[in-house]
């Protein structure tokens, strides 16, 4: 029809019986309350839908009837009104017992920085796993009770919408978002004045504006530089996340590190610690220390001190291509002024983002572990990876011993389990299992539940996914151009009345070290697996490929190419349009979460956790969190093959054991029915996977873990350096320049006897002979490490003793010595090395430097 096509919204008056509802919608704590969704979602089930489970645009669009109706109903007021006890309840909770041996709430604050954050559907300023991490993060930080503010920046364009064509194209669809529909306000100084700051670029001022997003205790600001007051090009650095070439990254890393910190000025916070989530908020470093230059009159090295001493820094990527590193003629013409101002040469300042695989680059993991005295990877194996891939920061240190160490990744339990289990639970152990997440102890009641509940339970969550994804499919192919025949053979299983299928699923970002298309190393086996009559089996495939990604988009075709084949027709499905909302559904409704990742890239992968808590049971190379999550009975493991070997060989092994898994473990087990008609074998696997991943691996346990050994360390930490203006800072900085200028010329030699026998109960007396260049006994320590050897003859360290100082020698060198019982029975090895020590040092490794005879 030809003319022009307007629009008019026409939005209700909230009736005063129910005047709190814009309250609801405005806090982003309905993104994990799924009570407070659900008044959205009963007022409206079809409007819920097409606002995209938006509170704020659903609320401008219901009909005033429908709302002058609720005003009127009894059944929905009660539920309303208990919402809003509950909401307040929360809100007037104080932080959790425990915390405050490490946390002061009244004195500190933790500042927490991310280049996106994924709290929910209706806030598009994410990607994946990243930002999923850091929803979870804020949410658990929320329920803790813990002073925490997020900061991030406010992309007009988040990530892409996805469809797939009819040729399995991945098609990237970019809508803009309107601010006013997003759960957000501009920050103000009491209410009134907009909070705007400035960051430098290259011959010109970039004006930020700082909004806020309110999710429960915590809040979030976020920066936005799309301002009439900017030019046009700077007025897109915030428009898309991920989006432009170098340039554009290096301008977002700018606007969230230095306009990050300067925004938390102008709001008159002062974070205690400072958590950097990936190298991407780095530069909020170098701002703080050009704050002290400027502020303390301090020097750069002394600066540093102080900002590191208080910073912490996740890193998650495995893969050396994941850092984000920057030609150092980029960064000259964009901190030539900056470096200026923090007192140092160019060279030096280049030099805190070197890394040996990056000539001539800037390395922002680098500057991130130069900037830090605390750093972690996201799982036990990660942290392994990430203190080899970032030993050279410590080139004398070992691996094992550096400052690196590990959270793993949780999720947010509120968010991604199911309300069916949230009802069970209320209904057999009352409300109080939500205060007992952390209690591996409590969640053997699991057991308690009958069986057939249990059975039921899952099958009705496995039903409403089969609804939710018939009805993606069809409306999928239906544009497609496929014909109704067609998608009936496609969604021959997808019948929500007939959940006797066992169905599979595999929804995470297409990467190619995700192996998405392992399952199909041998077709023909496959297919023969899956045909068995009587056994239905359905495998859901689910996820983004980036839009720059050709290999990775190139799986989604793959997998689209094999749904297509006679044999495979209904029994694979990839499904378009992953998102948070699609995720909830598959992470509560499938029976198996496959994962099978390149070991050892997968840096946590908490999609796993997020079905175990549900019941889901996991199939999962030994990589990541399952690495540690994996107890034998509780799901399936693949035996990985790292990176040594030929990775086509590794893909052939690693695929027949996948198929061995399924066809002689999985399938028979979903499948062998007793009297009741249920598996009781499955039952027994579905809830070891509860029992043990739920209070193991959620976020909770995760800030928890921050809490006890990153931030409350790190806020002491930083009060100890700062005492008696800043005196600890400056000292050892002035320490550690000593150190550097003198550890090349320092030596150690054995000065005593090395009896090779001993009987039991003697002692060995050791002796050591140490050229120190002007140093103290003081400045270093002397240690015997006592270990035993592997099969492959590396030496495993079991036990340390410190050497004492034991006076000089006439040529001049300094002595130790230890008087060793030697700690194991039989053979046993021990190696002797010396280090420097300062005792306010974070780690005692932290300046790399180590000797060994």
């Amino acid at each position: 029809m030809a003319g022009t096509r307007f629009s008019i919204e026409v939005q209700p008056r909230i009736p005063e019986r129910l005047r709190r509802l814009p309250e609801l919608a405005n806090d982003l704590f309905y993104s994990w309350d799924r009570s407070v969704r659900g008044l959205f979602f009963r007022l409206d089930r079809e409007l819920w839908e097409k606002c995209g489970h938006n509170p704020k645009v659903f609320l401008r669009r219901v009909a005033q009837q429908r709302l002058d109706e609720a005003a009127e109903d009894r059944v929905f007021l009660e539920d309303y009104n208990r919402t809003l006890s509950d909401y307040d309840t929360y809100h007037q909770e104080t932080q959790r017992t425990g915390i405050n041996q490490y946390i002061d709430p009244d004195k500190d604050l933790i500042a927490y920085f991310c280049a996106e954050f994924g709290l929910h559907e209706s806030l598009p300023i994410y990607s994946g796993g990243l930002g999923i991490l850091a929803g979870d993060h804020c949410k658990a930080a929320s329920d803790l009770g813990i002073p925490f503010v997020g900061v991030g920046m406010l992309y007009r364009q988040g990530y892409f919408t996805q469809t797939i064509d009819g040729h399995g194209n991945q098609i990237a669809r970019y809508t803009p978002a309107h601010f006013e529909d997003l759960a957000i306000r501009p920050a103000t100084l009491d209410g009134n004045q907009e909070i705007h700051v400035f960051v430098d670029l290259p011959g010109r001022r970039v004006m930020l504006k700082v909004w806020e997003a309110k999710a429960g205790h915590i809040t979030l600001y976020l920066l936005d530089s799309d301002l009439p007051e900017n030019q046009e090009a700077d007025r897109a650095i915030t428009y898309q996340l991920y989006g432009g070439d170098l340039t554009t990254r290096i301008q977002q890393e700018i606007v969230l590190g230095i306009g990050g910190v300067r925004a938390l000025r102008a709001l008159g916070l002062s974070p205690t610690v400072w958590h950097i989530n990936e190298g991407h908020a780095a530069f909020m470093v170098l701002e703080r220390c050009r704050e002290l230059v400027k502020r303390e009159q301090m020097d750069f090295a002394s600066a540093l001190e102080l900002v590191a001493a208080n910073t912490v820094f996740t890193t998650h990527t495995p893969v050396p291509a994941g850092h984000d590193i920057f030609d150092h003629g980029l960064i000259r013409s964009y901190f030539e002024g900056f470096v200026q101002e923090l007192g140092i040469p160019m060279d030096e300042f280049l030099g805190l983002g070197a890394s040996p695989t990056t000539q001539g680059g800037f390395n922002q993991t680098a500057l991130a572990l130069h900037g830090s005295r605390f750093h972690n990877g996201v799982s036990r194996i990660h942290g392994g990876v990430a203190s080899r891939m970032e030993g050279y920061i410590w080139p004398q240190i070992p691996h094992r011993e550096n400052p690196i160490g590990y959270v793993t990744n949780g999720v947010h339990v509120p968010t991604f389990l199911a309300r069916d289990w949230a009802n069970l639970y209320d209904m057999r152990f009352g409300r109080e299992w939500r205060n007992e997440l952390l209690n591996d102890t409590y969640w053997e009641r699991v057991d308690e539940i009958p069986s057939h509940t249990f059975w039921s339970l899952r099958q009705t969550l496995k039903a409403d996914l089969l609804e939710n994804v018939r009805q993606r499919v069809t409306l999928q192919n239906r544009r497609n151009g496929v014909s109704d025949a067609h998608i009936e053979r496609m969604t021959r299983f997808l019948n929500p009345h007939e959940t006797d299928v066992l169905v599979i699923g595999f929804a995470r970002r297409f990467a190619t070290y995700k192996r998405a298309t392992l399952l199909f190393s041998d077709p023909e086996r496959l297919a023969r697996i899956i045909s068995e009559a009587g056994k239905p089996v359905v495998f859901m495939f689910a996820g983004k490929a980036h839009p720059n990604d050709i290999p990775g988009q190139k799986l989604i075709q793959v997998i689209h190419e094999f749904s297509r084949r006679p044999e495979f027709i209904g029994h694979i499905i990839m499904i378009e349009g992953y998102d948070m909302a699609l995720a909830r559904k598959l992470v509560t409704g499938v029976d198996v979460w496959l994962n099978n990742p390149e070991y050892p890239l997968e840096a946590s992968g908490t999609s796993g956790q997020k079905a175990g808590i549900n019941g889901v049971i996991n199939l999962s190379v030994l990589d990541g969190w399952w690495g540690e999550g994996y107890n034998g009975e509780n799901g399936w493991a693949i035996t990985p093959h790292g990176p040594q070997y030929d990775p086509a060989y590794r893909d052939q092994e690693e695929g027949a054991e996948l198929l061995d898994i399924l066809e002689h473990q999985v399938i028979p087990l979903y499948f062998d029915r007793n009297a009741h008609g249920y598996s009781d074998g499955w039952v027994r696997m579905s809830k070891a996977s509860i029992k043990s991943i739920l209070p193991q691996f959620n976020s909770q346990r995760m800030v928890m873990d921050y809490i006890r050994g990153f931030y409350g360390p790190a806020a002491a930490h930083a009060r100890t350096l700062a005492a008696n203006d800043n005196s600890g800072a400056r000292a050892l900085a002035t320490w550690k320049h000593k150190v550097w200028k003198a550890w090349p010329q320092v030596s150690l030699r054995l000065a005593s006897e090395s009896p090779q026998q001993i009987a039991a109960g003697a002692t060995v007396d050791l002796r050591v002979a140490a050229r120190l260049d002007g140093l103290n006994a003081s400045d270093v320590k002397v240690e015997c490490v006592v270990g035993t050897e592997d099969e492959h003859g590396e030496f495993l360290p079991a036990d340390r003793f410190e050497f004492s100082p034991a006076g000089t020698n006439k040529d001049g060198e300094t002595l130790f010595s230890l008087s060793l019982a030697p700690p194991l029975p039989g053979l046993q090895f021990y190696k002797l090395r010396m280090y420097p020590y300062h005792p306010m040092l974070a780690h005692p490794f932290e300046l790399g430097c180590m000797l060994w005879l």
